[in-house]
């Protein structure tokens, strides 16, 4: 059975975690799989848009530490390889010239968590929730850290990662960490609608906001101000901008 589906159709590429009966989660084969299909996706000239979700219950139950690092038998280099391979995905995730969409339904725990975050956009159904008990194990959620740093408040960080807990989809929209949450009994449907709405946009006006979002991240407000300048400029040469204008002109 492969672990990970990969299909593009309409201008969505969907990557499909497929490993529900271990609730999807992240052993060395799933981690190369999603690696390879965002790889592949990149380079697809007839992808818009990225959809990542899951089969099964659960969006992902975070690593599975046991396959991943034969338990407590590992070394500190196996710890760093594994650690490396995800940090690579979460990466791979981020720096995908196209919006990057996690659906994520049951849990989202641990690295799928990660998954969620270094995705663009969270769509989440209303009985989804999304944590990050390492902490319940003595371990550190350091590479997701980085990322929920840049979606909520300092302390709210901090309490989600000592806390242990989920946080159910209603608060995790409240405070920012996801951006929309859908009924349970409509969540695929309004998942399509959504992406397929993303996908009917300017494709090199998706990929240039995404580019300028994460370029400007620590910049001063100076640079910051002049990398919008920059993009402004160039995204008036693309030729989606010159349609745009010309439609625009003759309604004018």
């Amino acid at each position: 059975m492969d672990l990970i589906l990969h299909r593009t159709e309409g201008g969505i590429a969907r990557i499909t975690l497929n490993r529900p009966e271990k609730r999807n989660a992240l052993n060395a084969e799933v981690i190369g799989g999603l690696n390879d299909a965002l790889a592949r996706s990149a380079k697809d000239p007839g992808v818009r848009v990225v959809l990542i979700n899951a089969a099964g219950k659960d969006f992902c139950a975070g690593l599975d530490l046991r396959a991943l690092d034969k338990g407590n038998d590992a070394g500190a280099v196996e710890h760093l390889e594994t650690a490396r391979r995800l940090a690579d995905v979460l990466m791979a995730i981020r720096r995908h010239p196209h919006p990057v969409v996690a659906a994520v339904q049951g849990r989202a725990l641990g690295g799928g968590a990660g998954i969620a975050s270094a995705s663009d956009l969270i769509l989440a159904a209303e009985s989804a929730s999304i944590g990050y008990p390492e902490v319940n194990i003595g371990f550190v959620p350091a590479m997701v850290a980085a990322l929920l740093r840049r979606a909520v408040t300092e302390k709210r960080m901090f309490e989600l990662l000592v806390s242990g807990g989920a946080v159910a989809a209603p608060e995790a929209k409240a405070i920012g960490l996801i951006n929309q949450v859908f009924a349970d009994a409509e969540f695929e449907t309004r998942v399509v609608a959504y992406v397929q709405n993303l996908a009917a946009k300017s494709a090199s006006a998706l990929s240039l906001t995404k580019q300028l979002l994460y370029h400007t991240d620590g910049m001063t407000l100076e640079k910051a101000v002049e990398a919008g300048v920059q993009m402004n400029a160039l995204s008036r040469t693309t030729e989606d901008a010159k349609r745009g204008f010309a439609g625009f002109g003759k309604k004018s």
